[in-house]
């Protein structure tokens, strides 16, 4: 069992070329990060060249923080701002060899939302195709992001569809078992539209050896059934310690 390191919450004293050479050290076979747009990309790249660990998603900027914004791509009226923050994230994809990229649909109830994110989708895999880089969206639970378009599976199996499939389902099981919970079963029934697994502690999101779900049998579980990228780290580490490493991948 292989596992990536999400370097938005791991390794965060760390500038971000260390992190990459300290998930590298740590046993982690790949990294991933939510908005490293303010680090110089030639030193990224070189410690992933140095490390060999690939990147597997990057997200798009979040907008206007001060304002309240957790992405753009399902904002009506915010097609120009949503679509440079795509082509940002591509563009950093492209130099970085990162293979996925999660186009954050931001906080609205508008009854254009749904309409307005597929398009937005739609642009983003035009973009990214031709480089081999997949486009991914996540659910998110209300109760960590409320007021945001994307909060279940269903929807995001909807979106998927109305976009042909061009995206793919980002499945967090932090976020997932708040929501919907049947872990397993959700992945078996909806690997084709699965473009990654993330995971961290049910309630705290912290070290996953602990809380509501027993990640070292879900995971072999999920890996059973044939799933073989890594599993992304998620987590806002509690302690130092990565015991649970070694644990889930004893025996």
């Amino acid at each position: 069992m292989q596992f990536s390191a999400n370097l938005g919450f791991l390794f965060r004293d760390l500038s971000l070329p260390e992190a990459i050479r300290a998930a590298k050290k740590q046993g982690f076979t790949a990294v991933e990060m939510h908005w490293p747009y303010d680090t110089d990309v030639s030193a990224v790249t070189a410690a992933l060249a140095e490390t060999g660990l690939p990147v597997l998603g990057v997200n798009t900027v979040r907008g206007n923080l001060e304002a309240g914004d957790f992405g753009l791509s399902a904002l009506p009226g915010r097609q120009a701002e949503a679509r440079a923050a795509i082509d940002q994230a591509v563009a950093w994809a492209v130099a970085t060899g990162c293979r996925n990229i999660h186009v954050m649909a931001g906080k609205t109830q508008a009854k254009e939302a749904f309409a307005t994110f597929v398009d937005n989708l739609r642009y983003a895999s035009h973009a990214a195709a031709p480089h081999g880089i997949g486009i991914l969206i996540e659910p998110l639970n209300p109760r960590d992001a409320p007021g945001y378009f994307l909060l279940d599976l269903p929807t995001a199996l909807r979106v998927v569809d109305a976009t042909d499939g061009a995206v793919k389902i980002m499945f967090d099981c932090y976020h997932m078992q708040i929501v919907n919970g049947d872990l397993l079963n959700a992945v078996k029934q909806y690997r084709d539209r699965i473009g990654h697994i993330q995971f961290a502690a049910v309630p705290d999101r912290a070290e996953p050896d602990h809380g509501e779900v027993d990640y070292a049998w879900l995971l072999k579980a999920i890996a059973d059934t044939g799933y073989s990228a890594p599993f992304g780290a998620e987590y806002r580490p509690a302690s130092n310690s990565f015991a649970w490493m070694e644990f889930f991948t004893a025996g």
